[in-house]
């Protein structure tokens, strides 16, 4: 696996979360992990999941848009229920099951190179990041 962590020049991983979970399309998902990858901090999508809990719903981001990377919604310390992501997702088209589990590769939000040219990552970790990522 590539690695790459970000520097001080980057913005605080909040300020990560919130942008690259603002930029999620309606209609897709990202995991916990993909979401910390692009913020290049591989290894922190327990923070991501915690900030995301944590986050007043004041913060303007689609938080709902991100789970686990087993297709199962798994929101935790928070103000909101599985349900309320639950229906959620239901009401941008995804296909959620009664046990709270869904398709994550059909619904994937696959970023392109532009995407990811945003938050000034080397070539060679946006390289890994598409191939990830791939169908």
């Amino acid at each position: 696996m590539v690695e790459y962590t970000s520097t001080g020049a980057v913005p605080k991983l909040k300020d990560q979360v919130i942008t690259i979970v603002s930029w999620i399309p309606s209609g897709t998902v990202v995991s916990y992990g993909q979401v910390a990858l692009i913020a290049g901090m591989p290894r922190a999508a327990r923070q991501v999941g915690w900030l995301l809990g944590h986050m007043a719903e004041s913060v303007n981001v689609p938080w709902w848009r991100v789970i686990n990377n087993s297709g199962r919604i798994s929101i935790k310390n928070s103000d909101f229920t599985l349900l309320d992501q639950k229906v959620r997702l239901e009401n941008e088209g995804i296909k959620v099951s009664n046990d709270c589990t869904l398709n994550i590769e059909k619904y994937r939000f696959r970023p392109n190179k532009s995407f990811y040219k945003r938050f000034q990552l080397p070539t060679t970790y946006i390289t890994y990041l598409i191939t990830r990522y791939q169908l």
